[in-house]
Parts: C-alpha cells; sequence; structure tokens
C-alpha cells in the first residue's frame, strides 16, 4: 500500500512540475524533487524513466552528481522566469497581486542567484 501511495504522489508531483514550467506561482523543481524521492523508494522503473526518459532527467542527474546546475541552464531558466512573470504581471490588474508576484520574483531570483553553477572543466578534474 505504501508503495502505491508513494508512486501516486510521484505521478502528481510530476505533472505539478510540468505544469510549473509554465506557471509562474507553481515551483518546478521542488515537485521534481519530491517525484526523485518517491520513485526512488517506490518504483525502480518510474525512477529510471524520470533520470533517463523525461524532459527533466539531464538536469536531475547534474543535481545529484554535482549539486549545482550546468554552465547554461542558469541564465536560461533566469530568463524564463522572468517572461512568465512579466506576462503575468501584465495580465493582473489587481495591485495587491502584482505586489505579490512581484515578491514572489524577488525571493525566486535571489534563490536561483545563490545556486551554484558548474562548468566542464570543473566536472572532470
Amino acid at each position: 500500500m505504501q508503495r502505491l501511495i508513494l508512486i501516486i504522489i510521484g505521478w502528481i508531483a510530476v505533472v505539478l512540475a510540468t505544469l510549473g514550467v509554465v506557471l509562474p506561482l507553481l515551483p518546478t523543481t521542488p515537485f521534481l524533487l519530491l517525484a526523485a524521492w518517491c520513485f526512488a523508494r517506490s518504483s525502480p522503473r518510474f525512477h529510471h524513466w524520470l533520470l533517463y526518459r523525461s524532459w527533466f532527467g539531464g538536469y536531475l542527474r547534474y543535481w545529484q552528481q554535482h549539486k549545482a546546475m550546468p554552465r547554461g541552464a542558469k541564465p536560461r531558466a533566469i530568463a524564463f522566469i522572468l517572461v512568465t512573470f512579466a506576462v503575468s504581471l501584465w495580465l493582473v490588474n489587481m495591485f495587491w497581486v502584482r505586489i505579490l508576484l512581484l515578491t514572489i520574483l524577488g525571493c525566486l531570483l535571489i534563490f536561483m542567484w545563490r545556486i551554484p553553477v558548474i562548468d566542464e572543466k570543473q566536472q572532470n578534474p
């Protein structure tokens, strides 16, 4: 029963992570890490799929190996965050929601800025 619950939670996390790619208030990374954790404890097949077959697999493997982001991923992620928040700010008319979005954007950019970046030279000493 525990295995089934972990598989269900893992798939819900994958769906939410996928939605988080395009919805600015829904974070992608925590849901991916939750899915990886659930699948690692419940289904080797789904865990392998997430790490080696899914769109997110390369980034998850990189994080597991180096606890960092690849060199070009950080600027792309920040650009995508800025674009999605800009669209949200443009579409929202309520002042307090705009303030909330700007606060979340600021926190997210600080978080992204603090994630280490590793390049090929640092990977293979």
